[in-house]
Parts: C-alpha cells; structure tokens; sequence
C-alpha cells in the first residue's frame, strides 16, 4: 500500500503509515459515533488483507476519530418492518467478516481506545492482540439493554480474554466500565491520559514493529492455538446460534433498540 494516506468508504475509513512499518486504521463516522456500518465493514475487511504484505506492515493500529472509538453496531435507524432482516444482516455477515480479516492479520494488532468503544466496537477491540485506552474512555457490552443474544464467537472471545466471571458481569450486567477498571480485569493492557493517547500508542507499535518478524509471527500464532479452550461441537453451534438469530425476531429487540435510541427505560414484555 504505498500511499502515505488512503480513504476507503467514502473517507469512513483511513489508512495511514505513522511509523515504520506501521499501518494506522481509522474508523471515521462521527454522525453516528464512529458506528460499524456496512461501508466500514467492508473496508475493514478489504483493508486488512491488503496490508498482509510481506514484512512492509508488522503492526496495525486501529481507532476510532474524535472522543469516540465505536458506538457498535449501526441498527439504530433499521426501518421497523425489516428490522429483523437488516439487523440480522448486518450482524450475521460483515461484521464477522471483519473480525476474520483482523484475526487472520499474522502480525500484531493494537486497538487504542481514544474513547468510548462498545458492544461490536469492543468485541473489534478485543479481537486485537492487544489493547490501550485513554483514561477517560469507557468500555460496555449492551446486548442486555437491547435484547439481544450475543454470538457465541464472540462471547468466547470475551472468555479468553478476560475470564468467564468478567464475561459475566460483562454481559448480563450490562454496565459500562472505565479504563482503570478494565485494565485491572485484563481488558485493556495499557491506560494513558488523552492527550498522551497517540503518542504512547505510536510508540507502542513502533517498538512491535521493530521486533524480529518471524518471532513476532510464530509467538502469535501459538498463542492463539494455545488460547482455543473446547469449542462447541456442530449440534451444539447450530443450537446456539438458533438461540442468537431468534433474539432478532422478538419484540423485545425491537423494543430495546428504540428505547436505547429515545434515552427511555425500555418496556420488556418476554416476546
């Protein structure tokens, strides 16, 4: 990628080279609060590989412009009568793929939280091999506030990283958590002030990057088999990703989604 800047999506999405190689990503969607849309979705997916060039990139940063990292999942302003099929979509398609291509990235990756990063914008935070936030960023998975089931990949995720009662108290509270807070549990590695955030992190990388590449690449690779606790069997992947496309179709959801929207108590009815 020999361009010092790139702007993919309509400029939602910018590729930078900060430091030798270095690849900055930055998620830019400020109307909707750095949101993961399908355009920046994709762009996430089609950067990734294309930066998977040899020994010329051994780190990617990715952030977020402005105070905010990632809102999450764009479903906000889903038409009510294709609600569940678009949200479904959204979630159920390039987000994964996304995710794939940061997984798949064989040299390290950092996320630097510049500031809030939630729901699918964490889980893309989490999916990074390793994590820095400023101080006065906050970290949540809301899936409770908005009836819906979390995918099991990325609940299994959460487990790897921070544990199985961190993962609970994750989701089946709720709340959101500060940056001292989350680097205590493990969720974060580092926390900085905000105006130390880009330096910090720049330097951060820049000392990956100089690591030996080889090294870099096989020390990656067998943590991450080391890392793969059992996994579901097919019957039970199927049953529970069931379980999760279901959450799509309640009232619930609906519900959720709207009140989160309108800043009101959502009114649960079970359906």
């Amino acid at each position: 990628m020999g361009a010092d800047h790139e702007e993919l999506a309509g400029g939602k999405v910018t590729i930078e080279r900060p430091a030798e190689a270095v690849a900055r990503i930055t998620i830019s969607n400020p109307e909707k609060r750095n949101a993961l849309d399908h355009d920046v979705l994709d762009a996430l997916a089609e950067a990734m590989p294309k930066l998977d060039d040899g020994i010329t990139t051994r780190c990617v940063i990715i952030t977020g412009s402005g105070k905010v990292c990632s809102a999450g999942y764009d479903i906000g302003d889903i038409p009510d009568e294709v609600f569940a099929q678009d949200a479904e979509r959204l979630v159920a398609h390039p987000f994964p793929r996304a995710i794939e291509a940061v997984e798949a990235f064989p040299f390290p990756t950092l996320a630097v939280l510049n500031g809030h990063a939630l729901g699918g914008g964490l889980e893309l935070a989490v999916t990074c091999d390793l994590r820095i936030a400023a101080v006065s960023a906050k970290l949540g998975m809301p899936p409770a506030k908005l009836g819906l089931i979390y995918s099991h990949t990325g609940l299994q995720k959460f487990i790897d990283t921070v544990g199985i009662a961190h993962t609970r108290e994750l989701f089946l509270v709720g709340s959101n958590v500060d940056a001292e807070e989350a680097h205590r549990i493990g969720l974060v590695n580092r926390v900085v002030g905000p105006v130390d955030l880009e330096s910090a992190s720049l330097a951060l990388a820049a000392e990956i990057a100089s690591n030996a590449p080889l090294s870099m690449k096989g020390n990656k690779e067998i943590i991450r088999r080391l890392a793969s606790f059992r996994r579901l069997s097919e019957e039970e992947e199927r049953a529970v990703i069931e379980l999760r496309l279901s959450s799509f179709r309640t009232d619930d959801f609906r519900e959720g989604v709207k009140a989160f929207g309108e800043k009101r108590p959502p009114r649960w009815t079970g359906r």
